[in-house]
């Protein structure tokens, strides 16, 4: 039993020192575009821009704006519609957040599947069970 179970693999076996430098290699590209998503700003609008969000690209509300003239306080149904107004901007905002964060992340999750077990909480491209590298 001295055979190196590994050497099936061919070429004398897995080369560890070259997986973890790929591994390093994408947790930095990984961190990289984490930090440019939270310097990304995207903008929610709602009702021809009398209320608008913003979001940064990893979903952090920035900023509400809100036309002036549009909303005076002084009615409840005035508040209730603003404040609907705003949870509409932001999700607006948020889908495009989300999106952008899709476009920044998906090609170094690319391949990787579903590494929650089945959870639910796999990364896109890939098939569910499958590591794919």
């Amino acid at each position: 039993m001295s055979q190196n179970p590994f050497d099936a693999l061919g070429g004398g076996g897995l080369d560890m020192n070259a997986l973890l430098q790929q591994a390093q290699q994408m947790q930095e590209q990984l961190t990289q575009a984490q930090a440019r998503l939270a310097d990304t700003v995207v903008e929610g609008t709602v009702a021809g821009g009398a209320v608008t969000v913003k979001v940064n690209g990893v979903g952090e509300l920035v900023g509400v704006d809100i036309r002036a003239g549009g909303f005076d306080g002084s009615d409840a149904d005035d508040l209730s519609d603003l404040g609907d107004m705003i949870v509409a901007a932001y999700r607006d905002a948020k889908s495009q957040a989300d999106a952008a964060a899709g476009e920044a992340l998906g090609p170094l999750a690319g391949g990787l599947g579903d590494l929650g077990g089945g959870m639910g909480g796999g990364l896109p491209g890939g098939t569910p069970g499958q590591l794919g590298f």
